[in-house]
This record gives structure tokens, C-alpha cells and sequence, in this order.
């Protein structure tokens, strides 16, 4: 279908076309990414490396940063880029790869929370079965689905944006490929993709946040059984999640549940869900978790014992 196209490539117009703005979303960016970066790689290294941490949380865990680094990486890098050049642009093959792999890994980070979601609650309700209903297998098969899931997500949306053809102008108001803006440069009518949009990504967002509130909230009405030390420890875990939760799905519904209509305000709202929740999974995922801080302490004394050594 891109064979009937006229369009081959796009052009970013980016959060801002100031040049005082530009280098402020270029140090943003920049300071945000290499932070997810240090802080994702960090949690993978230490969990792969350290076999305390071999519970289902932490392997879940692990395939969060991943899909976090990567999530990021789908975005943060070229828009860094295009912050140092007069007018960015995109080809038409490029744009469609961000359109995929901005969508897998977006999925796959929506999966792997609802099954840390499902992990918590066992944990905390079901305490006695815990380790008979959620075992190591069973964690890898969840996430094996999830990746797939994730492909099938991604390969809708590329569909979807190859069926529209493109004739001109090739402008996108936007810092990144997305459907949604790609939708407004189709001449055709865009109706059904957009209701298909709706129905694919906004059934995710919207399914995925009621299924993880749900959950939250039978867990925080099931700690009224436990000790006053459980409930504290459930409940700060909790709420550090659900507040990860928030931020990452709510822009994300408001984004993709709502007719073919792009706002002003769109492209400042996805910046929480593209650079920002990815460096916040690390920090509330770690910091408010003894275990994963004193295994990072031990990995840091290990390397500098071995420099020392040297």
C-alpha cells in the first residue's frame, strides 16, 4: 500500500519550533532519558546478577525496566535530535518502525504492570498459596503472552496507518510518529481507522487502568485483615504503584479514547507517558524497596573491590 503513496517522508514539527525552547526540550529530554537509562539498566543488572532477587516480583520487575528502556528509547533519542537541527524530518519506512515499536513496547509495559498487579494481589490475599499459584513457570508464560500480545497490538497499528494513503501535506504535529496525528494527514476518510484506533489502543488504556484499580482496591479492602506492620508495608507498595498507574494510563486514555481530534495540549501530555513514567518506574520501584537497594549496594561494592583489586 505505501507504493500509492506520494508521500515518502515527514516532517517533526517537534513540541516547539522556538530555538530558546528547542534547547530547553533538548536538556528535558536529554536529563530524562539518560536517567532512565542508568536507573532501568541498573534494576536489570542487579536482578540478573543477584539471586536473592529471584522472586516473581523482581522477574517481573525486570521485564518492566526492559520494556521501560526500550519504550523510552523508541522516542527519547531522535527527539533529542531533532531539537539540534532547523527542521526535522522522517522518512516514511522510519516512521512507521517508531509507529510499531512505540506501540510494542508501550503494550508490553501495559501487560507486564497488570501482571505485577495480579503478583500483589496473590502476595498480599492469598498468602499461603502464593508460591503453588504463581511460580516461575507460570511468571514466564504470562510474559511470554504479553510479548506476543504486544506484537499483535503493534501490528494492528501499523496496518492501520499502511491502509490510509497519503498525498500531501506532510507535516506532523508531533514530536514522534503516532497514529493519531498521521490520521489527519490522510486523504481519505479516516472514520473507521479512527474508530478501529479506539477500539485497539483505547480498549487497552482504558481495560488495562480499570483491571489494575480493581485490583488495588480489593487488595487495600483485603489489609484490613492483616497486622498493623502489613498494612503499612502493603499499603506503601500499593500506593507507589498506583501512582505509576495514574500517570502512565491516564494521559494515555485521554490521548487515545476520543474521536480523530488533536489538541494543543496533546503532544505536552504524552511527554509523561514517554519519558516521564519510564524514569519513574525505577525510582519508585527501588527506592521504596529495601531488598532491591541493598542488592544494588552489594553490586557497587562488588565493582569497587574488583577496581581496587586492579
Amino acid at each position: 500500500m505505501q507504493l500509492s503513496n506520494n508521500v515518502t517522508e515527514f516532517i517533526l514539527l517537534g513540541l516547539t519550533q522556538d530555538p530558546v525552547r528547542k534547547k530547553i526540550v533538548f536538556i528535558i529530554f536529554l536529563v530524562f532519558y539518560v536517567g532512565t537509562l542508568m536507573g532501568n539498566l541498573l534494576i536489570i543488572t542487579t536482578i540478573k546478577t543477584n539471586r536473592a532477587l529471584g522472586s516473581p516480583m523482581y522477574f517481573f520487575l525486570f521485564y518492566l525496566s526492559l520494556s521501560d528502556t526500550c519504550f523510552s528509547t523508541s522516542i527519547a533519542p531522535r527527539t533529542i535530535m531533532d531539537t539540534l537541527v532547523e527542521q526535522a524530518t522522517i522518512t516514511f519506512s522510519e516512521c512507521m518502525i517508531q509507529v510499531f515499536s512505540f506501540h510494542f513496547f508501550g503494550c508490553l509495559e501495559v501487560l507486564i504492570l497488570i501482571l505485577m498487579a495480579v503478583d500483589r494481589y496473590v502476595a498480599i490475599c492469598k498468602p499461603l498459596h502464593y508460591t503453588t499459584i504463581v511460580n516461575r513457570r507460570i511468571c514466564a508464560v504470562f510474559v511470554a503472552v504479553a510479548w506476543v500480545g504486544s506484537g499483535v497490538h503493534s501490528s494492528v497499528q501499523i496496518f492501520l496507518a499502511l491502509s490510509l494513503p497519503y498525498c500531501g501535506p506532510n507535516m506532523i504535529d508531533h514530536y514522534f510518529c503516532d497514529l493519531e496525528p498521521l490520521l489527519e494527514l490522510a486523504c481519505a476518510d479516516t472514520y473507521v481507522v479512527n474508530l478501529l484506533l479506539v477500539s485497539n489502543s483505547g480498549a487497552i488504556c482504558t481495560v488495562g487502568f480499570v483491571l489494575l484499580m480493581f485490583n488495588y482496591v480489593v487488595i487495600l479492602h483485603s489489609l484490613r485483615n492483616h497486622s498493623a506492620e502489613g498494612r503499612r508495608k502493603a499499603l506503601s507498595t500499593c500506593m507507589s504503584h498506583i501512582i505509576v498507574v495514574i500517570l502512565f494510563f491516564v494521559p494515555c486514555i485521554f490521548i487515545y479514547t476520543r474521536p480523530a481530534t488533536t489538541f494543543p495540549m496533546d503532544k505536552m501530555i504524552a511527554v509523561f507517558y514517554t519519558i516521564g513514567t519510564p524514569l519513574l518506574n525505577p525510582l519508585i520501584y527501588t527506592l521504596r524497596n529495601a531488598e532491591v537497594k541493598n542488592a544494588m549496594s552489594k553490586l557497587w561494592s562488588k565493582k569497587l573491590i574488583s577496581v581496587d583489586v586492579r
